[in-house]
């Protein structure tokens, strides 16, 4: 085939792709992958129980890292996962789960992620903000592969990760950043719903 005649067809298969997504028709989607069993925490709630990543099993999970007094990324992060959570219907809270875990435990205790969550429209039916001791807290980051380092202004600094857990207890993909699709994170976690 001439290159004329390939230039050509590239933009006319991009046309032909959108008007097909467009018309409802998606591709495809590839299952997620296996990457390694989920570390496991038990930490404190916005409610001041306990909970453990294994009193969420048979729900799909999604672990995020954020603090309450974060003025630029957390932000940005939580009221997208406001967002997407508004738009899982009823299986938000049945079948999918947040987790937001401070990486600020000094000064984020229950009562604060409580607000925290209260003003950014968490849905505490199936929302959790977990705090803990300095140690746990530490302990979990690291597992998770988070970098977090308090700077001398109090901030913290942390990279911005969101892991999803399948129902078995399995890391299967994880966002770094919080400019993220939500659709295609909420298409993630659904898939996840019935695999």
């Amino acid at each position: 085939m001439r290159p004329t005649a390939i230039a050509f067809l590239g933009p006319l298969a991009s046309v032909l792709v959108a008007l097909s997504v467009s018309a409802g028709d998606r591709p495809p989607r590839q299952a997620l992958p296996l990457i390694a069993p989920a570390p496991g925490f038990a930490l404190t709630s916005q409610d001041g129980g306990e909970l453990k990543l294994a009193d969420l099993h048979g729900k799909v999970v999604a672990v995020t890292f954020i603090f309450t007094r974060c003025a630029d990324t957390c932000p940005v992060l939580t009221p997208m996962m406001s967002f997407v959570q508004d738009r899982l219907g009823t299986d938000f809270g049945t079948k999918i789960v947040f987790v937001s875990i401070t990486v600020d435990p000094e000064r984020d205790t229950p009562e604060v992620l409580k607000e925290y969550g209260e003003a950014f429209g968490a849905n505490f039916a199936g929302w959790f903000f977990l705090t803990g001791s300095s140690l746990a807290i530490a302990d979990v980051v690291h597992r998770y592969g988070v970098f977090a380092a308090k700077a001398e202004n109090g901030n913290v600094n942390h990279t911005f990760l969101t892991s999803i857990i399948d129902r078995r207890g399995v890391l299967r993909v994880q966002y770094l950043g919080v400019r993220f699709d939500p659709e295609e994170f909420r298409l993630d976690l659904l898939s996840l719903v019935d695999d």
